[in-house]
């Protein structure tokens, strides 16, 4: 069987084993990826008409970050730019001293001052220099740390069905990478801001001792800046290219190397043809970054030969006009120190432009989703909430998940008492998880009301709704953090109280867990990390459950107790002993005076249930105590639970006597 498919096909190209494995190209589904293409969309005079536009972000930016730094910044460069023109003036003048005629001690005499200067301004530029990357060190990563920090708490803050939108969920994760570019706008920018400030002073001396050594500055820079431009794009565009490889050939190698699939790669032998894959993906690579190097090489040889012709040309001139009479030859030596000066800064100035504009896009992407996500942020402020109200109501409620017509609830009308275990149940996709999310407010509802002791929720105060509120989900998180921070992360505002860790220990039987690792509760339950550890998933259960206590049981902010308790398949991972108490726990918190939300497939849990509701394709089925339900000989709750019934129904095979014969049973 062959393994090795073919050689890769040329630049640009879908190899074969990317046409096979992957359908054609591997492109990430975010928003950062429509960008990998633009800066070949694009001209480079389009991007330097948008310099401007690009500073004035930059500025903004670092103006909210550090404005001390900014203006030390500013000011260095500034001084920089002026030392470099009075440098160059100040070469004029002692060329000027050392062209005249006179013995040579006189001079040098005469030019000793302006050498001291030329000296004095090439100083002063460092000392600059240092100020400005110390500066630039300190505004970068508080400008970062700004960006990263308003992008979190927009993110931490935006309703729960705006994350779940595909459109909304590519921004997010294109404005992760806008943090960090952030910083790297910052210090691109100061780099255009360098070369354009000693742009403008080599090419303002000049102009002020003849015009003419202005075109020859051009003349010289043009070729070198032609040259930075082509291979600036060309090397975009080929790293465009052979990313795609790399990107694929490293998603095989995860997969040969990563745990998940380490058993198939082994049994099916699928190691030697993902390997072969991933070879011919790696040449590729390599082809590309081949051929880039060879074609930056004749563009880097061409841009040189076209300025050293034009610098022969240039200085050809400058003799010429020299020797005619029609320039000083200080003049011509000082032009000789500009035009090399401003070539230097043309050419970093174009690599700095295209870099600038790329991370201008990132940051683009960071500013649309603030824009986003304060206009999907969940709401401040509101009407208060009671916080033991004796019944919640929902009146018709329906609810829509963005992208789909059909509804995952709709006219939903129930009632919750305060002290009672309200058991939700029905088939998957009944709308049972969903309407837990409505309680809770994560999923405002599209019409109708909830109501708490005749407030309406819905124009509550989201905040007091969330303090009131305990939840342990089926996939509740798994924090990869200590025991520790796991449970006591239920109610963060306490901190670490030993007094309230204990209680939930206790109600969750976690103690020999924790007694069993070597670290305590300083465990890190997060494998991969030196001293971490792998939980079972039993073991994550009784974590679950001791935050949800902690949080069901300790006040939140302003005081406010947690009212509605939501246990969404809460036993799901646990051995039928410690199901059967931990549903017990689930009745204690009812009797605590909280009303308890019950989401299990578990019926012969639901019978204790105070009231039961039946879902069925985002309706209200049935409702109904335990025996209620079960009167109904038509009913979907009723056959559920004797379907289950009869799985138990099967008997206890007898043991064997030892005076059995073989394949005879005792009576």
């Amino acid at each position: 069987m062959k393994t090795r498919p073919s050689s890769p096909e040329p630049e640009g190209e879908v190899s074969d084993s990317e046409r096979f494995l992957f359908g054609g190209r591997l492109r990430y589904d975010y928003n950062f990826d429509d960008h990998e293409q633009t800066m070949l969309k694009v001209g480079f005079l389009t991007i330097a008409r948008q310099i401007p536009g690009m500073l004035r972000t930059a500025l903004r930016l670092a103006w909210q970050a550090d404005r001390t730094a900014l203006v030390a910044v500013a000011v260095a460069e500034l001084g920089r730019a002026l030392a470099t023109a009075f440098g160059l003036l100040a070469t004029n003048r002692a060329l000027a001293s050392l062209f005249a005629v006179g013995s040579a001690d006189r001079l040098l005499q005469a030019a000793l001052p302006a050498v001291l200067a030329v000296g004095g301004a090439s100083a002063v530029s460092a000392v600059l220099r240092t100020v400005s990357q110390w500066a630039g060190g300190r505004l970068e990563p508080k400008t970062e740390r700004a960006a990263t920090v308003a992008y979190l708490r927009r993110a931490a803050r935006v309703e729960l069905a705006a994350l779940e939108e595909p459109d909304f969920s590519r921004m997010l994760e294109s404005a992760r990478f806008g943090t960090a570019a952030v910083r790297r706008l910052i210090s691109q920018s100061i780099a255009v801001l360098t070369a354009l400030l000693g742009l403008v002073a080599a090419g303002g001396v000049l102009l002020s001792l003849d015009p003419v050594l202005l075109p020859m500055l051009v003349l010289i820079a043009a070729p070198k800046g032609w040259g930075a431009v082509r291979s600036a794009r060309r090397r975009y565009g080929s790293v465009m290219a052979w990313l795609q490889h790399h990107r694929a050939a490293s998603l095989l190698a995860q997969l040969i190397t990563q745990p998940h699939s380490a058993a198939e790669v082994r049994v099916h032998a699928i190691g030697p043809f993902i390997l072969g894959h991933y070879t011919a993906m790696a040449e590729a690579s390599e082809q590309e970054q081949n051929r880039l190097a060879a074609a930056t090489a004749v563009t880097s040889l061409l841009a040189s030969v076209l300025s050293g012709l034009a610098a022969a040309a240039t200085f050809a001139l400058l003799g010429w006009l020299v020797h005619d009479g029609h320039m000083a030859l200080a003049v011509a030596g000082t032009a000789v120190v500009g035009i090399r000066t401003g070539a230097a800064d043309i050419t970093s100035l174009v690599g700095t432009v295209n870099n600038l504009y790329e991370e201008a896009l990132f940051v683009a992407d960071l500013e649309r989703l603030q824009r986003e996500a304060e206009r999907r942020a969940i709401p401040t402020g509101g009407t208060a909430l009671p916080e033991r109200p004796d019944v919640i109501t929902l009146e018709d409620v329906a609810f829509t998940y963005p992208g789909r017509s059909t509804p995952a609830l709709s006219g939903i009308t129930l009632t919750i008492p305060r002290g009672r275990v309200v058991a939700l149940v029905g088939d998957n996709g009944s709308g049972k998880t969903t309407l837990a999310k409505v309680l809770t407010g994560l999923y405002p509802p599209a019409t109708g009301r909830m109501l708490w002791d005749g407030v309406d929720a819905t124009a509550a105060d989201r905040d007091q709704l969330f303090a009131s509120v305990a939840v342990l989900e089926q996939g509740f998180q798994q924090w990869p953090f200590t025991l520790r921070a796991n449970v006591l992360i239920g109610r963060p505002e306490h901190g670490d109280d030993p007094t309230l860790l204990k209680r939930a220990a206790d109600h969750a039987d976690l103690h020999p867990i924790v007694e069993a690792q070597d670290n305590g509760w300083d465990t890190l339950a997060a494998r991969g990390f030196k001293g971490g550890v792998q939980l079972s998933g039993g073991q994550w259960q009784r974590i679950g459950m001791a935050r949800a206590h902690h949080r069901a049981t300790t006040t939140g902010p302003g005081g406010r107790p947690a009212h509605l308790v939501i246990a969404d398949e809460p036993t799901s991972a646990l051995d039928p002993k410690a199901e059967i108490a931990a549903f017990a726990r689930v009745r204690e918190l009812a009797d605590r005076g909280q009303a308890v939300i019950l989401i299990t497939h578990r019926l012969a849990a639901t019978a204790d249930a105070d009231l039961i509701y039946v879902l069925h394709e985002g309706l209200l089925a049935e409702h109904g105590t335990h025996a209620e339900l079960m009167a109904d000989p038509a009913g979907r709750y009723r056959a559920s639970y004797l379907l289950q019934a009869r799985q138990y129904a099967t008997g206890i095979p007898h043991q064997r006597d030892a005076t059995t014969t073989a394949g005879v049973e005792p009576a």
